[in-house]
């Protein structure tokens, strides 16, 4: 499955659960591990959870096996490796605390971030 089909496939799912302020990394120059990152939010813990799940189903009705699922014990941080996109769907406080894109964009790099569309 091509990178940007994944991508579509993975914020569709996002979206039809209400996922909040999905935004896109390209960590690609950045990392070795993945290409893409997407982030999303949730209203509580249970909200998390529904939304990896709704991901990993997405994953799996597309012919792809996600590589691992961690955090669904607390649901505060769940991601869902994918190989080449790897999604964290976490609480607002969580995200705010961690702060992914700021981490990823002050690395030294030409990579792209984009939040709701927009570049970074």
């Amino acid at each position: 499955m091509q990178i940007d089909d994944l991508k579509t496939r993975v914020i569709d799912a996002l979206e039809s659960l209400k996922g909040q302020d999905i935004a896109t990394l390209d960590v690609s120059r950045l990392t070795s591990v993945t290409d893409l990152m997407v982030v999303a939010s949730g209203t509580s813990t249970r909200h998390v959870a529904a939304l990896a799940n709704r991901v990993v189903e997405a994953a799996k009705e597309s012919g792809l096996q996600p590589l691992g699922v961690e955090g669904q014990a607390g649901s505060d941080w769940v991601l869902v490796d994918l190989g080449e996109l790897v999604v964290h769907v976490m609480l607002v406080e969580t995200r705010r605390l961690y702060d992914l894109e700021r981490l990823w964009s002050d690395l030294p790099s030409d990579g792209d971030i984009e939040v709701r569309g927009e570049r970074v």
